[in-house]
Protein backbone atom coordinates (compact mmCIF):
# COMPACT_ATOMS: atom_id res chain seq x y z
CA UNK A 1 0.00 0.00 0.00
CA UNK A 2 1.10 3.15 -1.42
CA UNK A 3 2.22 5.48 2.54
CA UNK A 4 2.42 9.11 0.53
CA UNK A 5 4.80 10.47 3.85
CA UNK A 6 6.92 7.49 3.79
CA UNK A 7 7.97 7.77 0.43
CA UNK A 8 8.61 11.38 0.51
CA UNK A 9 10.70 10.61 3.82
CA UNK A 10 12.71 7.72 1.89
CA UNK A 11 12.80 9.88 -1.32
CA UNK A 12 14.31 12.92 0.70
CA UNK A 13 17.09 10.40 2.33
CA UNK A 14 17.55 9.38 -1.30
CA UNK A 15 16.86 5.60 -0.83
CA UNK A 16 16.05 4.01 -4.21
CA UNK A 17 12.88 1.90 -3.52
CA UNK A 18 11.13 5.03 -2.87
CA UNK A 19 12.15 6.73 -5.60
CA UNK A 20 11.00 3.69 -7.53
CA UNK A 21 7.33 4.05 -5.73
CA UNK A 22 7.04 7.56 -6.30
CA UNK A 23 7.80 6.98 -10.16
CA UNK A 24 5.58 4.23 -10.41
CA UNK A 25 3.01 6.11 -8.46
CA UNK A 26 2.88 9.31 -10.50
CA UNK A 27 4.76 8.54 -14.23
CA UNK A 28 1.26 7.82 -15.77
CA UNK A 29 -0.24 11.42 -14.41
CA UNK A 30 2.59 13.36 -15.69
CA UNK A 31 3.50 11.76 -18.61
CA UNK A 32 -0.30 13.49 -19.40
CA UNK A 33 0.81 16.79 -18.15
CA UNK A 34 4.15 16.74 -20.19
CA UNK A 35 2.72 15.37 -23.22
CA UNK A 36 -0.34 18.09 -22.92
CA UNK A 37 2.05 20.86 -23.43
CA UNK A 38 4.31 19.17 -25.72
CA UNK A 39 1.90 17.40 -28.35
CA UNK A 40 4.13 14.94 -29.02
CA UNK A 41 4.89 11.49 -26.91
CA UNK A 42 8.65 10.79 -27.36
CA UNK A 43 8.99 15.15 -26.01
CA UNK A 44 6.54 14.34 -23.37
CA UNK A 45 9.04 11.38 -22.60
CA UNK A 46 12.57 13.38 -22.15
CA UNK A 47 10.00 16.38 -19.92
CA UNK A 48 9.12 13.25 -17.71
CA UNK A 49 12.58 12.12 -17.44
CA UNK A 50 13.40 15.42 -17.04
CA UNK A 51 10.65 16.53 -14.34
CA UNK A 52 11.68 13.32 -12.01
CA UNK A 53 15.41 14.33 -12.09
CA UNK A 54 14.28 17.73 -10.41
CA UNK A 55 11.76 16.04 -7.91
CA UNK A 56 14.64 13.86 -6.76
CA UNK A 57 17.40 17.17 -6.34
CA UNK A 58 14.34 19.13 -5.31
CA UNK A 59 12.34 16.59 -2.82
CA UNK A 60 14.02 18.74 0.12
CA UNK A 61 12.67 22.03 -0.73
CA UNK A 62 8.59 20.57 -0.21
CA UNK A 63 7.99 20.97 3.58
CA UNK A 64 4.42 19.00 3.30
CA UNK A 65 2.41 22.33 2.95
CA UNK A 66 -0.14 22.17 -0.03
CA UNK A 67 -0.78 18.51 -1.64
CA UNK A 68 2.28 16.80 -2.73
CA UNK A 69 0.60 15.73 -5.97
CA UNK A 70 0.35 19.72 -6.51
CA UNK A 71 3.60 20.00 -5.79
CA UNK A 72 4.97 17.14 -8.42
CA UNK A 73 2.29 18.99 -10.92
CA UNK A 74 3.69 22.46 -10.52
CA UNK A 75 7.40 20.87 -11.11
CA UNK A 76 6.30 19.20 -14.33
CA UNK A 77 4.42 21.86 -15.82
CA UNK A 78 7.55 24.53 -15.23
CA UNK A 79 9.86 21.89 -16.83
CA UNK A 80 7.52 21.43 -19.81
CA UNK A 81 7.33 25.01 -20.23
CA UNK A 82 10.97 24.98 -20.43
CA UNK A 83 11.29 22.54 -23.10
CA UNK A 84 8.93 24.87 -24.81
CA UNK A 85 11.40 27.73 -23.83
CA UNK A 86 14.23 26.02 -25.95
CA UNK A 87 12.29 25.63 -28.76
CA UNK A 88 12.59 29.16 -29.08
CA UNK A 89 8.41 29.43 -27.89
CA UNK A 90 6.96 32.54 -29.12
CA UNK A 91 3.76 33.87 -29.04
CA UNK A 92 2.25 33.68 -32.37
CA UNK A 93 -0.49 35.98 -32.38
CA UNK A 94 -0.60 40.03 -32.67
CA UNK A 95 -1.38 41.16 -29.02
CA UNK A 96 -3.12 43.95 -30.43
CA UNK A 97 -5.61 42.45 -32.40
CA UNK A 98 -9.16 42.31 -31.34
CA UNK A 99 -10.12 39.09 -29.05
CA UNK A 100 -13.49 37.40 -30.80
CA UNK A 101 -15.39 36.56 -27.83
CA UNK A 102 -17.17 33.02 -29.37
CA UNK A 103 -20.46 32.42 -27.57
CA UNK A 104 -20.74 28.64 -29.40
CA UNK A 105 -20.29 25.52 -27.11
CA UNK A 106 -17.92 22.61 -27.74
CA UNK A 107 -19.14 19.52 -28.91
CA UNK A 108 -17.05 17.75 -26.10
CA UNK A 109 -18.84 15.26 -25.10
CA UNK A 110 -19.37 13.84 -28.24
CA UNK A 111 -15.33 12.73 -28.36
CA UNK A 112 -13.54 10.02 -25.76
CA UNK A 113 -11.01 11.48 -23.89
CA UNK A 114 -7.96 10.62 -26.24
CA UNK A 115 -9.79 11.99 -29.41
CA UNK A 116 -10.00 15.41 -27.54
CA UNK A 117 -6.58 15.27 -26.48
CA UNK A 118 -5.33 14.95 -30.31
CA UNK A 119 -7.44 17.53 -30.98
CA UNK A 120 -5.91 19.75 -28.09
CA UNK A 121 -2.44 18.16 -29.25
CA UNK A 122 -2.64 19.68 -32.87
CA UNK A 123 -2.95 23.18 -31.61
CA UNK A 124 -0.12 25.46 -32.29
CA UNK A 125 2.63 25.37 -29.19
CA UNK A 126 1.41 28.77 -28.03
CA UNK A 127 -1.90 28.49 -27.94
CA UNK A 128 -1.91 24.81 -26.80
CA UNK A 129 0.39 26.07 -23.97
CA UNK A 130 -2.06 28.89 -22.86
CA UNK A 131 -4.66 26.42 -22.93
CA UNK A 132 -3.29 23.78 -20.99
CA UNK A 133 -2.17 26.53 -18.37
CA UNK A 134 -5.61 28.21 -18.22
CA UNK A 135 -8.50 25.45 -19.11
CA UNK A 136 -6.95 22.49 -17.73
CA UNK A 137 -4.29 23.69 -14.98
CA UNK A 138 -6.71 26.43 -13.43
CA UNK A 139 -4.06 29.75 -13.98
CA UNK A 140 -5.07 32.94 -14.42
CA UNK A 141 -4.00 35.02 -17.53
CA UNK A 142 -2.19 36.91 -15.13
CA UNK A 143 -0.75 34.47 -13.66
CA UNK A 144 0.09 33.04 -17.15
CA UNK A 145 1.60 36.29 -18.37
CA UNK A 146 4.07 36.10 -15.70
CA UNK A 147 4.87 32.77 -16.68
CA UNK A 148 5.62 32.61 -19.80
CA UNK A 149 7.01 36.19 -20.24
CA UNK A 150 4.29 37.54 -21.91
CA UNK A 151 1.55 40.36 -21.29
CA UNK A 152 -1.87 39.19 -19.85
CA UNK A 153 -3.79 40.40 -23.69
CA UNK A 154 -1.59 38.13 -25.20
CA UNK A 155 -2.75 34.70 -23.04
CA UNK A 156 -6.24 35.80 -23.38
CA UNK A 157 -6.22 36.47 -27.11
CA UNK A 158 -4.18 33.05 -27.24
CA UNK A 159 -6.64 31.06 -25.34
CA UNK A 160 -9.69 32.39 -26.71
CA UNK A 161 -7.86 31.58 -30.80
CA UNK A 162 -6.86 28.35 -28.99
CA UNK A 163 -10.41 28.11 -28.38
CA UNK A 164 -11.71 28.54 -31.93
CA UNK A 165 -9.49 26.18 -33.43
CA UNK A 166 -10.09 23.50 -31.39
CA UNK A 167 -13.76 24.31 -31.85
CA UNK A 168 -13.03 23.83 -35.70
CA UNK A 169 -10.73 20.70 -34.75
CA UNK A 170 -13.37 18.84 -32.58
CA UNK A 171 -16.20 19.85 -35.45
CA UNK A 172 -14.03 18.16 -38.15
CA UNK A 173 -13.35 15.16 -36.07
CA UNK A 174 -16.83 14.74 -35.40
CA UNK A 175 -18.27 15.21 -38.86
CA UNK A 176 -14.98 12.65 -40.07
CA UNK A 177 -16.62 10.32 -37.13
CA UNK A 178 -19.95 10.58 -39.11
CA UNK A 179 -18.74 10.20 -42.25
CA UNK A 180 -16.57 6.82 -41.65
CA UNK A 181 -20.11 5.62 -39.51
CA UNK A 182 -22.32 5.23 -43.08
CA UNK A 183 -19.05 3.86 -45.15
Amino acid sequence: MFNEHNVIAGCKRKEMWARKELYERYAGSMLSICARYTGCRDTARDVLQDGFYKVFTKIDDYAGNGSFEGWLKRIFVTTALEQLRKKRFAPIIDEYEEIIEDTETLAFDKLSTDDLHRCIAELPDGFRTVFNLYAIEGYSHAEIATMLKIKEVTSRSQFMRARQILQKNVQQFISQENATQYI
